[in-house]
């Protein structure tokens, strides 16, 4: 019996090694916070700081320290912000207007949330922070208040850039998770060699894409200088840029499913042990050069090699958003959707909460910000589908609240619960492998904090709050929207659309450039120690070196960076596809269906991406495309058309320029 999606992802939880690194840094951020409030007579900012550093604490995510700068920094400082907005909304002005105010706040941050997750992180701190400003009375004014909240962001920022890691330990302490990442970019190369020709190339591609966007996040990112400041770093770059060349030879393998040496994947394997070790590659394995993707993983080797000796490279392959990028992503349709069921359920659920406060329904306490902060998590599709979201956050609002309830029967007060301050600090880094035990932990930790703030127990009426949270959002989600439903998918695929024509209409315009004829490639410079070693390899296994004897077309330096700077581009469009795709597809079929065959489009523009690749490579070679690439290329365009025909969601076009020399 198989379950509906919808049910399967909610009981679906993420695996691995536990994050202890994390686990010590969670342990360190709320409740000594906390605890530095309550000796220095500040409670109340005690408080604030430590939401903060929870809030924080969700979004430090494995990954190097410079990607947690703006993992972490940036929704600290829009939180901060939140605040501000939220604190003086409810002291000067009324109950509706306040509605209003955070009903246009939902607005701005839901379409800003489409930017990608760093700014989707940002807009549910500015959102949680500002019910929290509005609906938790607090003595302190509201600068104070956000000079406090993002004290707390900041401090778990410190604690993630100034402990050591485990992996940095091991190695240069200022690479924590850098050198890993890009030699999990090599080992993904040899996985895919060795799949080749196997029905498991196609996974092993996908894996290939994830691990250089790992690798490419990783490296990138705010910096002081605006170079790498160190021959360290600028080496760990060009190692970097070394294996997109032999990305793209084995995604070209791959395509044409041609027969590979199983000694194919010993070089990026060797490769990656040297990044590992930051060490020399020694011996590379002998050369195959039977055919343009192996002669062109063969130079690829070749100038890894000599990258890695000389260790000079800064070109990461990525472009800065634009300011017309940043406002499509905004105001199209995506942005648009999701911004208007944002402020829908932000604002439905801040009346709903100011309504049952005026009526007296939380008794003695007047802390009303519980449900429309539930309301934010409950709308994030960052977090999982709809449904999934709901039933997570309903069951684990109900055992995080029974777990305090039986808690604060018996533990001192505050020292016991700022002690539950910390443990649960120090679970929220495991807890995110599922939303359902995470809520539970979040819920016990801000428990814990409102009750050492003065507020009595409250576990009932969270629980109450909770599930009124999730009636909303569970209506506010399924009610019609002006356009067309499916908006957050749609603008993927648009995206990835886009970017997959970028890719195709520069390869193919490569047929233009000059030829330049040569009797055979010279051996970049630095990487003679190499070829000696795979000469000397050849003549241990007996293996026969096939002499070079190619005529075609060399594209300059600039050409080819742009060319793997756009290949990325399209390669990470489409995984970002790929996922929206299968969040959508989990939905509940009233939303489900607004998302049917897209999943088939996607892949169709995979293909499409393989295929330039293998072009690319093949025009290397001899600057010039074989009958049948056209004739894929062009198949695959039409089998595009046909899937989208009508609909709209995306148009890749075939380029003005000869397809054949």
């Amino acid at each position: 019996m198989h379950l509906p999606p919808w049910l399967a992802h909610a009981l679906r939880a993420q695996r691995g090694p536990i994050p202890w690194s994390a686990v010590v840094r969670g342990a360190l951020s709320a409740g000594p916070l906390l605890l530095a409030g309550v000796l220095a007579d500040r409670t109340s900012l005690g408080v604030v700081a430590a939401i903060a550093a929870m809030l924080a604490g969700i979004n430090d995510r494995p990954g190097s320290r410079r990607v947690s700068v703006k993992r972490i920094g940036v929704p600290a400082l829009a939180g901060a912000v939140g605040m501000i907005v939220g604190t003086y909304a409810g002291e000067y002005t009324g109950a509706v207007t306040l509605t209003v105010l955070l009903t246009l706040v939902g607005l701005v941050a839901g379409g800003v949330s489409a930017v990608g997750p760093v700014a989707s992180g940002a807009g549910t701190q500015v959102l949680v922070a500002s019910a929290i400003g509005a609906g938790m009375p607090l003595p302190e004014e509201g600068w104070l208040r956000a000079v406090a909240y993002l004290g707390g962001g900041c401090w778990l920022l410190a604690l993630r850039l100034a402990l050591p890691t485990p992996g940095s330990l091991a190695g240069d302490f200022r690479f924590d998770g850098e050198r890993e990442a890009v030699a999990a970019v090599y080992e993904a190369v040899a996985g895919l060699l060795d799949a080749v020709g196997t029905e498991h190339a196609t996974d092993r591609r996908v894996a290939l894409t994830a691990a250089l966007d790992h690798a490419q996040d990783a490296l990138t990112g705010p910096r002081l200088r605006r170079y790498a400041s160190s021959a360290a770093e600028r080496r760990l770059h060009a190692q970097y840029a070394a294996a997109l060349p032999l990305a793209e030879a084995a995604t070209a393998l791959a395509w044409a499913e041609e027969a590979v040496p199983g000694r194919a994947s010993a070089g990026p394997r060797r490769l990656a042990a040297a990044v590992r070790e930051n060490t020399h590659t020694g011996p590379l394995p002998a050369p195959n050069r039977s055919g343009p993707a192996l002669r062109a993983l063969d130079d690829a080797l070749l100038r890894a090699a000599e990258a890695f000796d000389r260790g000079r490279g800064e070109d990461l392959h990525t472009r800065r958003l634009t300011g017309r990028d940043l406002l499509r992503s905004v105001f199209g349709a995506g942005g648009r959707e999701y911004g208007l069921r944002v402020a829908l359920c932000f604002g439905a659920s801040a009346a709903v909460a100011q309504a049952l406060h005026q009526s007296h329904w939380y008794g003695e306490h007047a802390h009303w910000y519980w449900l429309p902060a539930t309301a934010v998590f409950l709308v994030k599709p960052d977090l999982g589908p709809l449904a999934s979201r709901v039933l997570c956050r309903a069951a684990g609002t109900v055992l995080g609240a029974l777990v305090f309830a039986g808690f604060a029967l018996v533990l001192p007060r505050p020292e016991g619960l700022i002690a539950l301050v910390a443990v649960s600090g120090a679970l929220i880094p495991v807890a995110t492998r599922h939303f359902a035990a995470q809520t539970a932990v979040v819920t016990v930790l801000v428990l814990a904090l409102v009750m050492v703030g003065g507020e009595p127990q409250a576990s009932a009426s969270r629980i109450t709050e909770t599930l009124l949270a999730c009636a909303i959002v569970l209506l506010v989600g399924h009610l019609p929207m002006p356009g067309q439903r499916g908006g957050g998918v749609r603008s993927r695929l648009a995206a990835a659309g886009r970017a997959a024509e970028a890719y195709l209409a520069h390869v193919l315009r490569e047929t233009e450039r000059p030829v330049l004829r040569e009797a055979g490639r010279p051996v970049p410079r630095g990487a003679e120690p190499a070829v000696r070693d795979a000469r000397a390899e050849d003549t241990r296994t007996g293996h026969t070196r096939t002499e070079d004897t190619r005529t075609g077309d060399t594209p300059t330096e600039d050409a080819r960076a742009r060319r793997w700077t756009l290949r990325r581009e399209a390669y990470r469009a489409l995984a970002e596809a790929r996922t929206a795709i299968a969040l959508a597809a989990a939905e509940l079929p009233a939303l489900a269906r607004h998302s049917e065959g897209t999943g088939e489009i996607v892949a169709v523009l995979e293909r499409i991406v393989d295929t330039t690749t293998a072009c690319a490579v093949h025009l290397d070679d001899s600057g010039r495309l074989t009958p049948e690439q056209v004739h894929r290329l062009t198949e695959l365009l039409d089998e595009l058309g046909r899937l989208d025909e009508g609909r709209g969601r995306v148009e890749v076009r075939l380029p003005e320029v000869p397809l054949a020399g």
